[in-house]
């Protein structure tokens, strides 16, 4: 009865918790990433791929974070959701980063985005974006268009969440939208 309890209590602090209520294992396997010590700065989130068209975004993104790092962490998720874009091993996939793009933002172990076996941030992450999907309003394509990629917002390598200093999720972005764009800059101003 004790350990349905604390499962119950996990479940609901994981689904309807905090951002900050989050720990994840670090690529490199020494640390853990503690959400809670990114409060007071936005937080992008990114799941990543090293065979992916949008690999060269690894540039960009540490592009931002140099440019933004008083303001900004970002936590990069390296999947092999799709199309077996990330083989490799969580050595192998830091050995990558670090000498093909200079990565030195926060990367977490390799995870699941999707499927039966998501990751309990990415769960908790598009319940987020499903929030955020129902205060969409508006009767256009592009309104509906929008609402229904937020329903279901991880699609491919490299889509971003955005959260708030507060850990709120503010905005969220397409897999093809560079993180040096305006569309991702205007949050950082």
């Amino acid at each position: 009865m004790k350990t349905l309890l604390l499962a119950m209590l996990s479940s609901v602090m994981l689904t309807g918790g905090s951002i900050y209520d989050f720990k994840v294992s670090a690529l490199d396997g020494s640390t853990d990433i503690n959400f809670a010590n990114f409060k007071g700065k936005k937080i992008l989130i990114v799941n990543t791929a090293s065979e992916c068209g949008n690999t060269p975004q690894y540039k960009d993104l540490e592009d931002l974070y140099k440019k933004y790092k008083d303001k900004l962490v970002i936590v990069g998720f390296p999947a092999n959701n799709f199309g077996a874009q990330e083989p490799g091993s969580n050595k192998e996939i830091q050995e990558f980063c670090t000498r093909n793009y200079g990565v030195s933002f926060p990367m977490a172990e390799k995870i699941s985005v999707r499927g039966d076996d998501i990751h309990p941030l990415y769960k908790w992450l598009n319940e987020q974006s499903k929030e955020m999907a129902k205060q969409v309003t508006g009767n256009t394509s592009k309104d509906f268009a929008w609402k229904r990629f937020l329903q279901d917002p991880v699609i491919w390598n490299f889509t971003k969440f955005l959260l708030d200093e507060n850990g709120k999720l503010i905005a969220v972005f397409y897999h093809k939208v560079n993180p040096m764009s305006e569309e991702v800059l205007q949050y950082l101003k």
